[in-house]
């Protein structure tokens, strides 16, 4: 039987099944497989005792590969840079844990993020390693979001989302619209764009879908409530652009910006507000909401 690997420092283990090859040991395979990871470092978690197999016994750089064998290792991000702001718990019993995830933190581990994430900060404040985000909001996004602390209730609300039974409420700062009616009902098709972390609007059947309206208007710029259905990747961000109002400090639409270090001062005007839902365990009307607010 495989054994579960606690985390270490709030980084659950990553597993691969070995897949077919001539390799001759478990070190070779990693190395071809992980190319942007080069051997010095692969031998250096491995003598760490940072590489095990599916019994979490520890391998060793001479240990013989075998086609389909499973390999546990744990991601790690040479002086990984601090998020100098903190969540704050909203929430928390013994199936959901609510967080207020500020700008700039991940959600889950990606790129030169695996330690300075809400999901390991979570799990070493709470010592859960049962954690599991029920859905995303991008790094550059703060507010809300919902995690599942329980495995044996996790379908229950993981459906919620798959039914559209969850109210979620985002605000955005953005140019004004003027020449539009709102409340706006956006209905576009989003897909893949280029580069591969971008998304645009096509033509084609919708799959997005978002509801705009006007909170606060401002000389320039106007306060937006942003009532997402459903959740494609930059949806948001994706369909204020393509209405002539590109959320304010928004690197990435409606044009590409250049990729440099993180401004903590110029955080994209975006926020996971709040989330309502009737709590499918209980059935208790559930609302949460976030302490950060957006200046105009």
């Amino acid at each position: 039987m495989a054994i579960r690997l606690p985390p270490r420092n709030g980084v659950c283990a990553s597993t691969l099944q070995l897949p077919p090859g001539a390799w001759s040991t478990v070190l070779e395979c990693l190395c071809a497989h992980f190319g942007a990871i080069g051997r010095d470092e692969w031998e250096d978690r491995i003598a760490r005792g940072r590489v095990t197999d599916e019994h979490a016994a520890p391998i060793t750089a001479s240990t013989a590969y075998r086609e389909g064998m499973r390999v546990h290792y744990y991601r790690e991000v040479p002086a990984e840079v601090r998020i100098p702001f903190a969540e704050t718990i909203l929430h928390a019993d013994v199936d959901i844990v609510v967080a207020d995830k500020p700008h700039f933190l991940p959600v889950t581990p990606a790129g030169g993020h695996v330690e300075e994430t809400l999901l390991a900060r979570l799990i070493r404040r709470l010592g859960n390693a049962d954690l599991v985000p029920l859905h995303r909001i991008d790094r550059g996004t703060a507010g809300v979001v919902l995690f599942s602390a329980n495995p044996a209730t996790r379908a229950r609300y993981q459906a919620l989302f798959r039914e559209h039974t969850i109210v979620k409420r985002y605000e955005a700062i953005a140019p004004a619209l003027p020449q539009h009616m709102f409340p706006l009902l956006r209905q576009t098709r989003i897909e893949r764009g280029e580069p591969f972390f971008r998304m645009r609007e096509v033509e084609g059947a919708a799959n997005a879908q978002t509801r705009i309206e006007v909170i606060e208007q401002g000389s320039a710029a106007w306060r937006y409530a942003l009532f997402p259905l459903g959740g494609r990747k930059h949806q948001l961000r994706v369909q204020m652009a393509g209405l002539g109002a590109g959320i304010v400090n928004d690197d990435g639409y409606p044009a590409l910006g250049e990729r440099r270090a993180d401004d903590y001062t110029r955080p994209l005007q975006l926020l996971a507000h709040s989330l309502a839902f009737d709590d499918p365990v209980d059935g208790a009307s559930r609302y949460f909401e976030s302490c950060f607010r957006l200046v105009m």
